[in-house]
C-alpha cells in the first residue's frame, strides 16, 4: 500500500512593469512503496514500449524549423499505417501500435521539450521505422531530444542562459546545497555554497558565528560574500537557509538579482492549486524576502535521493521563464555590467544613483 504521495511544482514570476505572469504545473510525484522499502519516482509524463524506450530504440534530429523522430519498429508486425496510431498535440504525444483491444503504446509524453505546430504534423512508415516530422513553434530553440527530461534540459539550458548564474535560495541551507550541486554537474557550472565560503574565511562555524554574534552578523557577511562573486558566470550558488541567511532579508537582494534566482520553498500543501494559492498569497502580502525570486519549486517533503529530480524541475522552470522573455539573460548581464545597483528589474540608466530614490535592494 503506498503512502500519502509527495508532489513539486514550480512556479515562475515574470516581473513586467505593468504586468506580473505566473505559470505553475505538475513536475513529478514521489510515493512510497512500502512492500519494496523504496522510494519510487513517478514522473508527470510516461514512456513506455515492448521494450525500454532508449536512445537505441529511436533516432532524433533537429533540423532548425522541425524536429524528426524516427521510431524502430521492425518485429511489431506493423503492416501498414492503419495499424499505427499518432497523436501529437502542442507539447504531448502519443504513439500507439493497435491491436485488438490491446494496442502497444510505444511512447507517450505530455512533456515534449517544447510545443510544436500540431496541425503540421506528418508521419509515415519507412522499411522498419516510423518517422514523425514536427513543426516546431520556436525555431530558434534547438532540441536535445524529443522529450524533456533531466538529460535534455542539462543539455539545453545552456544555450538559454547564455552564461548567466544561478541562485538557490529558500528555508533549508541543506536543500540548496544538495540541488545547487545536481545543477552544477548537470549544466557544467562551478558549485558554491557561501555557507562554505564562510566558514572558510572566518574559521569557524555558521552555527559557532550564529551563537557568538547573532544572525545579523552571519547575513551581513554573506551579503558581502554575494557581492564578491555576484560577477562570476557560469556558477550555481547555494545560499544560507532561515532567518540568519542574507536572501530572507529585502534589503540585501542587490547582488542576488545577478543571476536568476530559485525559491525552494517547503510546503504542506496538498495538491497543485493549493501550493499555487500558497505562492500567491506570499507574493500577495510580501511576507517573505524570498518571493524576489524569479522561480519558485514547492517541496512537498524532502529527500537527498531526489536532489537531481528537484533539480529537474528548477531547470524546467527557468526554461518556460527564459523562452517567456528572451531578452533576461542580457538584461542580467546588464544588472551586472552597471554595478548590481539594486535597480532590478527596472534598470535605470548609467550614472543613475541609488541613494537618489532611498535605499535599494
Amino acid at each position: 500500500m503506498a503512502a500519502a504521495a509527495k508532489g513539486v511544482w514550480f512556479l515562475f514570476r515574470h516581473a513586467i512593469p505593468t504586468k506580473s505572469v505566473m505559470v505553475s504545473f505538475p513536475s513529478f510525484s514521489y510515493s512510497h512503496k512500502h512492500k519494496h522499502k523504496q522510494l519510487v519516482g513517478l514522473r508527470s509524463f510516461k514512456c513506455s514500449c515492448t521494450a525500454p524506450l532508449s536512445t537505441t530504440t529511436y533516432e532524433f534530429s533537429d533540423g532548425s524549423s522541425e524536429v524528426e523522430l524516427r521510431l524502430n519498429i521492425g518485429g511489431l508486425d506493423v503492416g501498414s499505417s492503419r495499424d499505427l496510431s499518432v497523436n501529437a498535440d502542442d507539447t504531448s504525444l502519443a504513439i500507439r501500435v493497435l491491436r485488438p483491444g490491446s494496442p502497444i503504446t510505444l511512447i507517450e509524453t505530455n512533456r515534449l521539450f517544447d510545443r510544436i505546430k500540431p496541425a503540421e504534423t506528418i508521419w509515415y512508415l519507412d522499411d522498419d521505422q516510423l518517422v514523425v516530422n514536427f513543426k516546431k513553434q520556436d525555431p530558434d530553440l534547438k532540441w536535445p531530444d524529443i522529450m524533456e527530461s533531466w538529460e535534455s534540459l542539462a543539455a539545453g539550458s545552456t544555450q538559454l542562459l547564455k552564461g548567466a548564474s544561478i541562485y538557490l535560495v529558500g528555508e533549508c541551507t541543506e536543500i540548496n546545497q544538495k540541488v545547487a550541486q545536481e545543477l552544477a554537474t548537470g549544466l557544467g557550472y562551478t558549485p558554491l555554497s557561501t555557507k562554505e565560503l564562510l566558514e572558510s574565511i572566518s574559521n569557524q562555524t555558521v552555527d559557532s558565528w550564529l551563537l557568538a554574534e547573532g544572525s545579523d552578523s552571519v547575513a551581513k557577511a554573506e551579503s558581502a560574500v554575494l557581492e564578491s562573486i555576484s560577477s562570476h558566470v557560469r556558477t550555481v550558488v547555494a545560499t544560507l537557509g532561515g532567518k540568519h541567511g542574507a536572501a530572507g532579508s529585502a534589503d540585501k537582494w542587490r547582488h542576488l538579482y545577478a543571476g536568476f534566482s530559485v525559491w525552494l520553498s517547503q510546503t504542506e500543501a496538498k495538491d497543485e492549486d493549493s501550493a499555487k494559492q500558497e505562492t500567491h498569497k506570499s507574493v500577495r502580502d510580501g511576507s517573505t524576502a524570498y518571493t524576489n525570486a524569479d522561480v519558485v519549486v514547492k517541496l512537498q517533503g524532502w529527500d537527498p535521493a531526489y536532489a537531481k529530480s528537484v533539480a529537474q524541475a528548477c531547470l524546467s522552470a527557468l526554461k518556460q521563464l527564459i523562452l517567456s522573455d528572451k531578452k533576461l539573460p542580457g538584461k542580467k548581464s546588464l544588472y551586472i555590467r552597471l554595478g548590481c545597483r539594486g535597480d532590478w528589474p527596472n534598470i535605470k540608466p548609467p550614472g543613475w544613483d541609488p541613494s537618489s530614490e532611498g535605499d535599494m535592494n
